[in-house]
């Protein structure tokens, strides 16, 4: 039985329309099996330039369908090194397994997007990629959207909106995330690129964003707060929100099902007006009117009410056939 391979060669077969597209782009990053709509779920293959990485996230794929995968990128990507990523277990670690580790699974290497050069390695400390393939569709509306533009980056993780914007020709772009090891990732890509105008914050989003915001920072009784970067406040043309789905500090929390309001209104208010603030959502389970209509809520109450929204889908290479995937980026107009 060659289901698998058969699943994985029909999806690629589909992407057919999509492969001179790629080629014209300078684009080597993209999704060749979505196994959610296309007879696996929680099996995914990409390339990410010279890496095709397998993963699977609800339960470890067969030695005979490991063969399978192996059979299919052999002939079709035959100069790529290929990686498997079994992430079944908890929290979606890589689980240890049997599969041997080659020496280039942690080589970090190059890869492109729409003609931007970003760091790409098979496995690293962290768990997911370096960069999120789904997002592809925001990366390439900042390009087209940052020249001239001050650009802030929140939750920039390896920093991939924000490289796309330096790229775009934005005048300068400020990148902030917790995790030191993801923006050492993004200081590369930004080399890579040759871009100078970007910079980076490494600090707990909630203090940064509210001071840009020039709203105070709550201090919990009996709580002494960390120590912070202090900024000054500031708005930008252009601000990328990206969460994760649920995060704790002692700043405040995220949470994207139960109170995304507490990132959208300081987010909101260090935005230009007549700017753009572009938000996302990846949780399945929120319902895309009802987030919305909370933002429109929200922004009001702020006194800054959104002129428009409009929703950027993710690319063809991620098929969604009710129009509703999980990944959901909203660009509220000022």
């Amino acid at each position: 039985m060659n289901e698998l391979k058969t699943l994985i060669s029909q999806a690629w077969q589909n992407r057919s329309d999509l492969k001179a597209q790629w080629l014209a782009e300078n684009t080597d990053c993209y999704r060749i099996f979505h196994g959610t709509n296309e007879g696996l779920p929680g099996t995914t293959l990409d390339r990410y330039g010279p890496l095709l990485i397998l993963q699977t996230f609800h339960q470890s794929v067969t030695d005979d369908e490991l063969t399978q995968v192996h059979e299919f990128a052999a002939k079709e990507f035959p100069d790529v090194h290929f990686v498997y990523n079994d992430r079944s277990g908890n929290n979606s670690r890589i689980q240890d397994s049997s599969v041997e580790i080659h020496e280039l699974d942690g080589m970090a290497m190059e890869a492109s997007e729409l003609g931007v050069k970003y760091r790409v390695k098979g496995r690293h400390q962290g768990q997911d990629p370096w960069l999120f393939l789904d997002l592809r569709a925001g990366r390439r509306y900042v390009k087209a959207n940052s020249e001239g533009k001050t650009v802030l980056n929140l939750f920039s993780y390896t920093c991939g909106i924000g490289i796309a914007a330096g790229v775009g020709g934005a005048k300068r772009v400020v990148n902030v995330d917790f995790a030191e090891s993801s923006l050492a990732v993004g200081m590369e890509n930004a080399k890579l690129n040759n871009l100078k105008q970007v910079e980076f914050i490494h600090s707990d989003v909630f203090p940064a964003i509210k001071q840009f915001a020039n709203m105070p920072i709550a201090v919990r009784r009996g709580k002494k707060l960390p120590k912070y970067p202090k900024h000054k406040p500031e708005q930008f043309d252009l601000v990328f929100l990206d969460p994760p789905r649920w995060a704790k500090s002692a700043f405040g929390n995220v949470d994207l099902i139960r109170d995304y309001q507490s990132l959208f209104k300081p987010s909101l208010l260090a935005t230009k007006s007549g700017g753009q603030l572009i938000c996302c959502n990846n949780v399945a389970q929120v319902d895309r009117d009802e987030w919305l209509e909370s933002l429109k809520r929200c922004a009001i109450k702020a006194g800054r009410p959104l002129k428009s929204i409009e929703m950027l889908l993710p690319e063809a290479d991620f098929p969604s056939p009710d129009g509703n995937p999980p990944l959901k980026v909203a660009i509220c107009q000022l």
